[in-house]
C-alpha cells in the first residue's frame, strides 16, 4: 500500500520513468481502468487528461501550472482565430500565441543563456532572479519555489511546440478548433510523449481524439514489440555502455588516451540513439495500446548518406516541425526576410564575439553585411545566400532548442554547415549517383563520422571540457595500448557492436522480426518479454538513468 501511495503521489525521489517498475505498476492500474471506459469518448478524454496531469505532476510537481497555462491560453486563442473574420486580427492572435509560448519557454530555458551573453557582451554582472517564483510564493504565501534559481520544467520544449502548431494550423485552415478544453488538454498533455516527444502535430493527433477505438491483435503485438524494443535500446544499448565505460571517460577525458576518447564518442552516438529512440519507441507502443498513433521519430539515422539525410531520419518530428513552422515561413530555399538577415548578423556577431572577441566579431559581421548588399545586385547570388542562410538559421535554432548554451549553437551550426556543404558537393561528387555498395558504404561512414564528432559539443559539459577532450585526441592517441583498451572493456564494446549491427540490419529483416513477433502466440510473446526483462534486469543500475532528452 505504501508503494502505491508513493507511485500516485509526488516525490522527487520516486519519479515515473519508463525503465522503472513503478511506472509499469502505474500503467497497469490506469490501463485496466481505461479498458473499462475507452468506448465512452468524452469520459475517455477526461480520464486520459487527468492521468496525464497526474503523470506530469509526478514528474514536475507544481510546474504543472505552466502546462495548464499553455493549455488554457492556446485553447481560447485557437477559438478566437477561427471565429474572427479579420485577417489582420487573425495574424495578431497567432502572433500573441507564438509570443506568449516562446516568452514562457525563454524565461524558463534561456534566462541564464541570455543573461550570461549580455554580461559578456557589455561587461556587466547581472544576476538571474526567479521573479515568477517570487510572485507565486507571494500569492500562495509559501516558499515552495526558489527565487535565486530558475528550474527548467520537464518537457516544456515539446509541449510548447505542440501548442504553437495548434494555433498556426487553425490560422492556416488546416484544422478546426476543438470545442472541448478537456479534449485539447488531452492533446497537449498525453502522457506517453509528454516529456520527451515525439512532437505531435495538432492536425495529426486531434482527429484521433473522437474516433472509435478498436485495438486489433496485430496492433497489440506491434505495440508490445515497440515497448520491448525501446527497453532494450535504453537499458542495454544506452545505459549499460554509458555506466560501464563512457561516463568515466567523459568525466575526465585527459585521463584517457585519444583512442579511448574516440571509442567513447562512437559509444555516445549509440547511447543517445538508444536513449532517445528507445523513449519514443516506448511512447509509440504505449499510445498504440490505448488506440492512438504517434508519428515515427527515427528511421535508422546512421544509415544516412549525407547530413541532410540524417536530419530527415533523426528526431523527425522536430526536423519536420522546424521545416514547416520556421524554415518555410522565413523564406525556405527561395527568399530571404528581414528576420533572416537580422538573425544571421546578430548571431554571427555574438558567436564570433564569444569565441574570438570584439575585433574578429566586428569584421566578420561587416563581411556578412557587405555580402548582403552585393546580393541586391545579383539574383543568382541572392538565391544561394538566402537558401543557405535560411538553412543555417533553422539549424542554429534547432541547436539552441536542444540546450541554452553556445555549445549547442555551435553544434547546430556545424550540422547546418554539413547540410549546406553537401548541397554543393553533390554537384561535383564522382560517386553521387553510383549504385555500388562501396560508394554507399563510404557515404554512410563519412556521415556517421561527421555526426559523431560534432556530438562532443552536445555531450561536453562546457567549452573548456570540450577542449580537454580534443586535446586528449590530438596529443595522446597511444595506439600501442589500443588492444589493451579493447580487451579491458570487451563486454562494453561487444554490446556496442551488437547495437550497431542491429541498427544497420536491412529494413526487410527488421520488418520480418516484428511481423513474426506480432503473429506469435501470446505465450511466445510472454516468454520473449520475460527474456528481455531478465536482460534489462542484469544491466539495471541502482541509480536510475533519466532519459537524456528530459533536459530539453
Amino acid at each position: 500500500m505504501n508503494r502505491l501511495q508513493d507511485i500516485f503521489s509526488f516525490s522527487e525521489d520516486v519519479p515515473l520513468i519508463f525503465t522503472q517498475a513503478d511506472f509499469w505498476i502505474f500503467f497497469a492500474i490506469i490501463y485496466f481502468i481505461y479498458a473499462l471506459l475507452y468506448r465512452q469518448k468524452s469520459l475517455r478524454s477526461a480520464y486520459l487528461f487527468a492521468i496525464s496531469l497526474l503523470f506530469y505532476y509526478k514528474t514536475s510537481g507544481l510546474f504543472i501550472g505552466i502546462l495548464l497555462f499553455s493549455t488554457v491560453n492556446d485553447f481560447f486563442i485557437g477559438k478566437a482565430i477561427h471565429h474572427t473574420a479579420s485577417k489582420a486580427l487573425q495574424k495578431a492572435l497567432v502572433a500573441i500565441s507564438v509570443t506568449v509560448n516562446l516568452l514562457t519557454l525563454c524565461y524558463f530555458k534561456y534566462a541564464y543563456f541570455f543573461t550570461e551573453s549580455y554580461n559578456s557582451l557589455f561587461d556587466t554582472d547581472l544576476k538571474v532572479l526567479n521573479y515568477l517564483g517570487m510572485w507565486a510564493n507571494g500569492v500562495a504565501s509559501t516558499d515552495y519555489f526558489t527565487v535565486d534559481t530558475i528550474i527548467l520544467p520537464v518537457g516544456i520544449s515539446f509541449y510548447t511546440f505542440q501548442t504553437i502548431s495548434y494555433s498556426v494550423d487553425i490560422y492556416r485552415k488546416q484544422l478546426k478548433p476543438l470545442n472541448s478544453i478537456i479534449d485539447f488538454g488531452f492533446f497537449v498533455s498525453f502522457f506517453p510523449q509528454l516529456v520527451a516527444g515525439p512532437i505531435v502535430r495538432a492536425s495529426d493527433f486531434i482527429p484521433q481524439i473522437r474516433k472509435d477505438i478498436s485495438i486489433t491483435k496485430e496492433e497489440f503485438g506491434s505495440a508490445t514489440f515497440m515497448i520491448l524494443k525501446g527497453l532494450i535500446k535504453k537499458m542495454l544499448f544506452a545505459d549499460f555502455i554509458a555506466m560501464n565505460f563512457m561516463d568515466r571517460v567523459f568525466d575526465m577525458p585527459e585521463m584517457f588516451s585519444g583512442f579511448t576518447n574516440i571509442m567513447a564518442m562512437i559509444g555516445y552516438s549509440l547511447q543517445i540513439y538508444g536513449d532517445f529512440s528507445g523513449y519514443t519507441d516506448i511512447a509509440i507502443g504505449l499510445a498504440l495500446l490505448m488506440g492512438f498513433h504517434l508519428p515515427m521519430n527515427f528511421n535508422s539515422p546512421y544509415k544516412a548518406i549525407h547530413c541532410g539525410d540524417f536530419w530527415k531520419r533523426w528526431h523527425i518530428s522536430l526536423s519536420s516541425w522546424l521545416k514547416d513552422y520556421l524554415y518555410i515561413p522565413i523564406g525556405g530555399n527561395r527568399n530571404g526576410t528581414v528576420f533572416s538577415y537580422v538573425f544571421v548578423l546578430l548571431f554571427t556577431f555574438l558567436g564570433c564575439f564569444a569565441a574570438f572577441g570584439y575585433a574578429v566579431a566586428f569584421f566578420i559581421a561587416v563581411g556578412f553585411a557587405v555580402l548582403l548588399i552585393i546580393t541586391l545586385f545579383s539574383k543568382r547570388l541572392a538565391w544561394h545566400f538566402n537558401r543557405n542562410i535560411n538553412i543555417m538559421i533553422t539549424m542554429l535554432i534547432g541547436g539552441l532548442w536542444h540546450g541554452a548554451s553556445w555549445k549547442f549553437v555551435v553544434w547546430g551550426g556545424l550540422n547546418g554547415l554539413g547540410v549546406v556543404a553537401y548541397k554543393y558537393w553533390r554537384r561535383i561528387s564522382p560517386y553521387e549517383h553510383s549504385t555500388l555498395w562501396i560508394a554507399t558504404l563510404w557515404k554512410i561512414t563519412f556521415t556517421f563520422i561527421f555526426i559523431t564528432f560534432t556530438r562532443i559539443y552536445f555531450r561536453g559539459n562546457s567549452m573548456e571540457h570540450i577542449d580537454r577532450f580534443y586535446q586528449a585526441i590530438l596529443t595522446n592517441m597511444d595506439w600501442g595500448n589500443a588492444l589493451n583498451v579493447l580487451w579491458e572493456y570487451r563486454i562494453v564494446f561487444l554490446v556496442m557492436l551488437l547495437g550497431y549491427i542491429t541498427h544497420w540490419l536491412p529494413y526487410a529483416t527488421k520488418d520480418w522480426l516484428q511481423e513474426q513477433f506480432t503473429k506469435s502466440h501470446i505465450v511466445v510473446k510472454g516468454l520473449v518479454a520475460v527474456l528481455i526483462a531478465i536482460i534489462c534486469y542484469q544491466t539495471y543500475a541502482a541509480d536510475f538513468q533519466p532519459f537524456i532528452y528530459f533536459q530539453f
